[in-house]
């Protein structure tokens, strides 16, 4: 299968050559490997310095590729995890972020690059107060995996509507493929909303929606269009929600603390929430280390039903939704 079919999960990244340490021990030298880096040492951006979106399809052996809708880096070369790294900016908050090297075909160094979890300002020092160099994948697949958040009413066999929060391991789901399915693990995690970890909230009734639904970033929404009002040339659609955007009906809910809950099937799921169809957790190399271990192990490298990627194909090139009318031709398209 190709790049192009696979999902990707878009990430914002500053390139090292907008990050210099200013104090320090590396002081003058560029954002570089954790290796070379030393604790206490001050990095700061670059005036007027920008995160690019660069896409990425995780691999079986826990590195990535970078995919066609990239906007920065080469689409297939290979990304690594080099480790997750803590800044205090001089408030005394702190900042997360994961270093990222993009490798070429002999596998020498092209690009480093750092995924903030929160916005960084250009000249603010950012003080290096922890390299860690064990638990960056794990740190990723927090982002990488589709989230609902506490509140979300999702749909049960009966019909009837529960609270995310109020499911256990066991509990028989409708979906829209499958009929109805049994829940297999809940994953649950609290963290401060900002940056990628902020959710999208989708104001009630925007896509026939009952209530506000909040979800992870990247999380997918499927649309059935009864007509191709957005011109993708198929009816079936999965659209992810920051791509929908528009400051209004689709907005970021940033600030505070944020209860997602991550659920899994046997397979690969579109379920309801809140009147929406929306994608359930995906396993896949990025989304793995979140699982608990003995799970993991029991799984195995191959899960059939989410490694042969059931809903492949049905991704939304960003370019079609942006517009400012896109939700609006998306509910008129589902034509209810």
């Amino acid at each position: 299968m190709s790049i192009g079919s696979l999902s990707s999960q878009s990430v914002p990244v500053y390139v090292a050559d907008q990050i210099r340490a200013t104090d320090g021990a590396n002081m003058g030298d560029l954002l570089s490997f954790s290796s070379e880096l030393i604790l206490d040492d001050v990095y700061e951006l670059d005036f007027g310095a920008a995160p690019a979106r660069l896409s990425l399809i995780g691999r079986d052996d826990a590195s990535f590729s970078i995919g066609l809708d990239t906007k920065i880096g080469t689409p297939g070369a290979v990304i690594h995890l080099d480790s997750s790294l803590t800044f205090m900016s001089p408030n005394g908050s702190t900042s997360d972020a994961l270093l990222l090297v993009e490798v070429d075909a002999q596998g020498d160094v092209d690009q480093i690059y750092l995924l903030p979890f929160s916005a960084l300002g250009s000249h603010v020092e950012y003080r290096l107060v922890g390299i860690d160099r064990d638990n960056a994948l794990h740190k990723f697949a927090q982002v990488a995996c589709v989230s609902f958040t506490r509140g979300t009413q999702i749909t049960t066999a009966s019909g009837a509507q529960r609270a995310v929060e109020d499911l256990v391991v066991g509990d028989r789901l409708l979906t829209r493929d499958d009929g109805v399915q049994t829940l297999r693990w809940i994953g649950t995690s609290t963290t401060r909303a900002v940056g990628e970890f902020a959710p999208i909230r989708i104001a009630a009734g925007t896509l026939n929606n009952t209530s506000d639904l909040l979800v992870s970033p990247d999380h997918r929404l499927f649309i059935y269009q009864r007509t191709d009002e957005l011109g993708a040339g198929r009816a079936e659609l999965l659209v992810k929600a920051r791509h929908l955007l528009n400051g209004t009906t689709v907005t970021v809910a940033e600030g505070g603390f944020v209860d997602y809950f991550q659920l899994l099937f046997d397979s690969h799921q579109i379920i309801y929430a809140e009147g929406i169809a929306a994608e359930s957790m995906l396993i896949d190399s990025r989304t793995r280390p979140v699982l608990p271990y003995d799970l993991s192990q029991s799984l195995g490298q191959h899960v059939p039903g989410h490694s042969d990627l059931p809903h492949a194909g049905l991704d939304v090139n960003e370019g079609l939704l942006r517009r400012p009318d896109a939700t609006t031709l998306l509910k008129k398209a589902s034509g209810r």
